[in-house]
């Protein structure tokens, strides 16, 4: 058994894979996403893209941030099953994210990406239950976004910030 672990060891040290978030918060990924305000965005959606993204980058208080996060939403649902009465028995929720992130000493855009996915929501007799259902699908694509944005934010200081 010790012998496949090793060998595993060396096969993955040998392909160039290398954690992403080396030494924890104390790392220079972690640091710089530590050093990221998110500007704010309006409506719910907005509220809860800001928030899941401030939660997943760690963000410090007190610390005077370095870089800037904007980021623009587009939030739809639409209509897919329809009855032949016309009603909707299923929508779709779908939300995007356009995202820069900007250095705050010269304002130069580093970053400008996009993200997004998309929930089913059945549509049931009961209003309040369908509402809910868009609530919770809102809310899941809220977080999936988020962790896209961060982790492409990530990736970019992975690639550009220069080893200690």
């Amino acid at each position: 058994m010790r012998g496949l672990v090793a060998l595993t060891a060396l096969m993955l040290a040998g392909c160039g894979l290398h954690p992403l978030y080396t030494d924890g918060s104390s790392g220079r990924v972690a640091a710089l996403l530590s050093q990221i305000e998110v500007a704010p965005i309006p409506g719910q959606s907005g509220y809860l893209v800001s928030n899941a993204v401030r939660d997943q980058l760690g963000a410090t208080s007190g610390a005077q941030p370095l870089y800037r996060l904007e980021i623009k939403l587009d939030d739809k649902i639409i209509g897919l099953g329809v009855r032949r009465n016309d009603t909707v028995t299923r929508e779709r929720r779908t939300l995007r994210a356009r995202y820069q992130l900007i250095d705050l000493a010269n304002g130069t855009v580093l970053l400008d990406a996009s993200a997004g996915s998309d929930a089913g929501i059945d549509v049931v007799g009961s209003e309040y239950a369908t509402i809910a259902g868009e609530n919770t699908a809102l809310e899941r694509l809220s977080a999936t976004v988020a962790s896209q944005i961060v982790a492409r934010i990530a990736l970019y200081t992975e690639r550009t910030t220069p080893a200690p």
